[in-house]
């Protein structure tokens, strides 16, 4: 097999992945601003699926992009989803990404509730003036979200994004969400993960007009 490697600056990788993407998938169902959602997505797993399976609410980047430049937090289900979020530019907009799942508090709060430490950590991260909930690994999280959304007791998140992977529970809670009236991005069937809910954070911060 003959094995053609293509010479491109660093700097300009990024934009020709981009304009790769854009080219293999053609038109789409989505808005501009969704398509650019979708394309970081496909970015970051190589797995152009996500053009179908990313279910967007109408209201969802409008939204998120008012959460963010009103410099509200955003909380996350696992260390690996806050880690992969460009808290550079959140953090031009005065938020940061909150996850407590591995606090020792909630641990102990979750071994004599009966909860998962999951749950916990969101019951607790919600109280922290959060404008984008981003669940990538727990199906428990994000059931847990939406129970308290519509318990109505606490604050709301302006967004809920819930793209958990997996097998149990996971498809299950997203098909949940796209019936969801708030808005909502999520990703139908068993496919998602940190890398995916990352990814929709990141496309969403770069939609932020800039404040130059």
């Amino acid at each position: 097999m003959d094995v053609k490697i293509q010479k491109i600056k660093p700097a300009e990788i990024e934009a020709e992945s981009f304009r790769i993407i854009a080219s293999e998938l053609g038109p789409t169902k989505h808005t501009q601003e969704q398509f650019a959602v979708v394309q970081r997505v496909i970015h970051a797993t190589g797995d152009f699926s996500f053009a179908e399976n990313l279910n967007f609410s109408a209201d969802a980047v409008t939204a998120a992009l008012s959460a963010i430049s009103s410099g509200k937090n955003i909380l996350t289900d696992v260390n690996m989803v806050a880690a992969g979020v460009s808290k550079n530019i959140l953090s031009q907009w005065g938020g940061k990404v909150i996850c407590k799942v591995a606090d020792h508090e909630v641990a102990l709060t979750a071994k004599s509730a009966g909860k998962t430490r999951s749950e916990v950590a969101i019951e607790q991260g919600l109280l922290e003036n959060i404008g984008i909930v981003a669940i990538g690994n727990a199906p428990t999280a994000l059931l847990k979200v939406m129970e308290l959304i519509e318990q109505g007791t606490g604050p709301k998140p302006d967004l809920v994004i819930g793209v958990p992977v997996g097998f149990v529970n996971a498809a299950e809670s997203k098909e949940l969400l796209s019936q969801k009236q708030y808005a909502h991005i999520t990703a139908l069937g068993r496919k998602g993960g940190s890398p995916v809910a990352a990814a929709i954070v990141n496309a969403l911060l770069r939609l932020v007009p800039s404040q130059k």
